[in-house]
């Protein structure tokens, strides 16, 4: 295999011989834009990738050429392009479990006065692909694209617990690795889901991640070849405290996830509403 040519001026090695270095750069680009960003200038890009400036700017040029990017020629900054828009929004409405999964979680945020999400993992963290809101005043204000952390949140959690033991490993090694001042904790709430898991059917984390959120969480693989996903039920502790999720929106959650897993299996007489 060629080597890729040392530059003597400081930039990134050319990759000329190496396609899929600049796929995987370009893609770690858009990666960077994160639900709560409108915008981003090229010294935000620069630190969210790790990439050299020079690399940078060939490859936003590159994005915003196909339309995966925007450029505001007067702001100097980037936003996410229609093409990457059409390519999302083409992935969540293909999607059969996001589909049947709208029904059974808009119900269960009307039912519990909190929030739902259903997401799926991303690195170390969990992305929401759907969400559904109660008719309360006060609720999350998370939607699709938000990012959670993966150990802290019940989402996340429910996900790890319903992994194969030698990928939830590699994931914990992961975290371990970026944060190695947190394993103890880590593997204290790892631990204790497990058993929540194993004995509730489901994961509740109490301030975990906000010190003002609770939230239950479960997880599962559905039979239609889509990968593992995890559904959500969350708010403030005003309105689910601790006894609540643990007696009435956790038990829901599990019934819901049933309903889900019957509607995707095809059932002519799926689970009702409780």
């Amino acid at each position: 295999m060629r080597k890729r040519a040392l530059p003597v001026d400081g930039t990134e090695p050319i990759e000329a011989s190496n396609p899929a270095a600049s796929l995987t750069r370009g893609l770690e680009i858009l990666r960077s834009f994160t639900a709560s960003d409108s915008t981003l200038g090229n010294q935000e890009l620069i630190e969210r990738t790790g990439l050299p400036k020079a690399t940078v700017s060939r490859l936003t040029a590159t994005l915003v050429a196909l339309g995966y990017l925007h450029y505001d020629t007067q702001l100097g900054r980037y936003s996410i392009g229609p093409a990457t828009v059409s390519l999302g929004y083409s992935a969540l409405s293909s999607s059969a479990v996001v589909q049947m999964a709208q029904p059974i979680l808009q119900d269960l945020a009307d039912r519990s006065g909190v929030a739902t999400a259903l997401g799926t993992r991303d690195g170390l963290e969990m992305v929401y692909l759907a969400n559904y809101r109660s008719q309360s005043p006060v609720s999350l204000r998370l939607n699709v694209g938000s990012r959670l952390p993966i150990w802290r949140t019940a989402m996340g959690l429910a996900y790890l617990a319903e992994m194969r033991t030698e990928a939830r490993d590699e994931v914990v090694a992961q975290i371990v690795a970026r944060a190695p001042d947190q394993e103890a904790r880590l593997r204290a709430t790892l631990d204790e889901a497990l058993e929540s898991y194993a004995t509730l059917g489901f994961v509740a984390t109490f301030g975990t991640w906000y010190s003002y959120i609770n939230a239950v969480g479960i997880a599962f693989r559905p039979t239609d070849g889509s990968p593992l996903v995890a559904i959500t039920c969350g708010g403030i502790v005003d309105i689910i405290p601790r006894e609540v999720c643990l007696s009435r929106v956790g038990p829901d959650l599990v019934h819901a996830a049933a309903r889900l897993r019957a509607r995707l299996n095809g059932d002519p007489n799926p689970v009702p509403a409780p």
